[in-house]
């Protein structure tokens, strides 16, 4: 009888298997197949920053010397490194940035994980939920690295909103609004080995891409959102009403229009609503 191969943790090969082997006429062609196969299965055994040889998988970067700019560094966050994304395949956003608190404190956010005003996150508009970024305070130089988990703020010029733990990290507590710059960063999934050395391997998701609109704005009035709707409609394929229920007072009526695939292309539909005069337009991920 042929023993069974047996795989568990480190990859044995029974002495047997190989006599078999030996004595058959596919000995040629199979064994090589087998021992690529237990190379494979080795390698994919090994720890959890493994060597990839290349090439990298389809939404991943190697962070080669030439793409790490100055003061190029990982940041640790719970336990797994975070490196920022080469600026080919980055986003870096400049604006204000606000921040918020008590009064949010355990109301589900749009990932659906309950806000922790005492946990390092940020609201943002488009990114990708669950994107890590680095908030730099450009007044005062401090910074900070949050959890995109949930949409916001939806005002025209801010790009980000933190939780309080975020905010008192770049003293954003007491002026309330301060100019920051955010970067996206990309967690390390392995390394590649170069004549440079081990590279680092990181997610590259294309943060350019998604499904977009532009809110045109929000109203309490439903009916005058209704009669600016029916305007939109002529020049716009997409146009929507979404209702936000407040914990307190009437709800608001979101007005948006246009659906979009590229931030690029939801940026000429913000350019234009802002030509017609709806200057406080912005872009929103559905």
């Amino acid at each position: 009888m042929v023993e069974k191969l047996h795989v568990s943790g480190n990859i044995k090969v029974t002495q047997k298997v190989i006599e078999v082997c030996r004595r058959t006429v596919v000995y040629k062609y199979f064994f090589p197949f087998l021992v690529g196969i237990i190379v494979v299965l080795t390698s994919c055994a090994g720890p959890r920053n493994h060597v990839v040889m290349a090439p990298p998988m389809k939404n991943t970067v190697v962070i080669t010397p030439e793409k790490q700019g100055p003061g190029f560094k990982p940041y640790i966050v719970n336990g797994e490194r975070y490196y920022p994304l080469p600026h080919s395949h980055g986003f870096v956003q400049t604006g204000q940035a606000s921040w918020y608190g008590k009064g949010f404190h355990g109301r589900p956010t749009a990932s659906g994980v309950r806000y922790n005003m005492y946990r390092k996150t940020g609201a943002h508009k488009t990114l990708p939920l669950g994107t890590y970024v680095r908030v730099l305070n450009l007044e005062n130089g401090k910074q900070t690295i949050v959890k995109i988990n949930d949409r916001g703020p939806f005002v025209k010029g801010r790009i980000i909103d933190l939780s309080y733990a975020a905010a008192r990290d770049i003293g954003l507590i007491g002026p309330g609004v301060a100019k920051v710059r955010i970067e996206a960063l990309g967690k390390q999934v392995g390394e590649h080995v170069s004549s440079s050395g081990k590279e680092p391997v990181v997610e590259a998701e294309d943060l350019e891409k998604g499904a977009f609109t532009v809110q045109v704005g929000a109203f309490r009035d439903r009916n005058n959102a209704l009669r600016l709707a029916k305007r939109l409609k002529v020049l716009f394929q997409y146009v929507s009403i979404t209702v936000l229920k407040a914990p307190r007072g009437t709800p608001l009526y979101r007005l948006r229009v246009s659906k979009s695939t590229t931030l690029k292309q939801a940026g000429k539909v913000e350019k234009k609503l802002e030509d017609m005069g709806f200057e406080k337009a912005f872009i929103v991920s559905l």
